[in-house]
């Protein structure tokens, strides 16, 4: 379900939403639908050789929405074809039923845009989110395990996006930790993380690290919980970390308290948080 607030620029003399905008909003909760799915959707597409047209698209109204209203919008696939995917949409203002859609996508070569056949990694993903089974999967295992996806990862989050030189980024500590990594349905990975011995019962999580486009979801705290279980299982009295100071309230909500005054570590602004078992 995907929330926004009506904006002045969307309403007309009548203070009412201009019609079109509510494909707008269709659209945009289909965004949120993808990062529901754990998918990334650029690198998706580009992993499932095609990429997703609009056919068709068309709207039902029952009610207007207004300046300021806030909004649901609920989406789900109807079904799948063979190159054609359904989904139909509700825009509701509280429990009110306002306006109804049906948007028809085809799955397309980008080059050339003729249709393709669903990929079955896809239509399995789009099937199994509709019946409520999980997204994403949590593995945990050495370096040796795990280095392929999690360096694939890091080094999109912190060298590319964050700037972090690369020589600063694989350390000696990598080769004696416990990692996590989740993948989405596709086998992409989309989180990480790292558990290190810090000193005798204290254990230290480190690069943690969520795909850009899936912040804000539950990848990360389902991340951070199983590391935390782990540092649990084997004894361990005491977790710290290093947060950059934009995280901090995502640790803060998981428990963790912020110790000492920040610092600056690898160029970004950190602090130093503790959670005790």
């Amino acid at each position: 379900m995907h929330r926004l607030r009506v904006r002045w620029a969307e309403v007309d003399l009548q203070k009412i939403v201009f019609n079109p905008h509510y494909l707008m909003y269709l659209d945009t909760a289909m965004a949120d639908y993808w990062r529901a799915m754990a998918l990334p959707y650029e690198s998706a597409m580009h992993q499932l050789g095609g990429d997703l047209y609009v056919k068709k698209s068309s709207l039902e109204f029952f009610a207007s929405a207004r300046y300021d209203d806030l909004l649901d919008i609920g989406l789900r696939c109807e079904r799948i074809g063979n190159s054609s995917m359904v989904f139909s949409g509700g825009v509701f203002l509280g429990e009110k039923l306002l306006v109804t859609g049906e948007l028809i996508y085809v799955f397309a070569n980008p080059a050339t845009q003729t249709s393709l056949p669903v990929p079955d990694a896809l239509r399995q993903t789009l099937l199994g989110y509709e019946k409520g089974e999980p997204v994403c999967t949590i593995q945990t295992g050495t370096w040796d395990d795990l280095q392929k996806e999690a360096c694939l990862l890091r080094r999109e989050v912190f060298v590319e996006e964050q700037g972090i030189p690369v020589e600063l980024e694989w350390d000696e500590h990598d080769a004696q930790a416990i990692h996590a990594v989740t993948l989405n349905r596709l086998g992409m990975p989309v989180a990480t993380g790292r558990l290190t011995s810090h000193a005798p019962g204290v254990s230290r999580i480190g690069r943690m690290a969520v795909a850009r486009v899936l912040r804000g979801t539950k990848l990360g705290k389902d991340l951070l919980r199983v590391l935390v279980e782990k540092s649990r299982s084997r004894g361990d009295r005491k977790i710290i970390l290093h947060a950059q100071k934009t995280a901090e309230g995502f640790y803060s909500r998981e428990g963790f308290l912020s110790q000492g005054e920040p610092f600056t570590e690898a160029g970004i602004q950190h602090i130093e948080m503790v959670l005790d078992l």
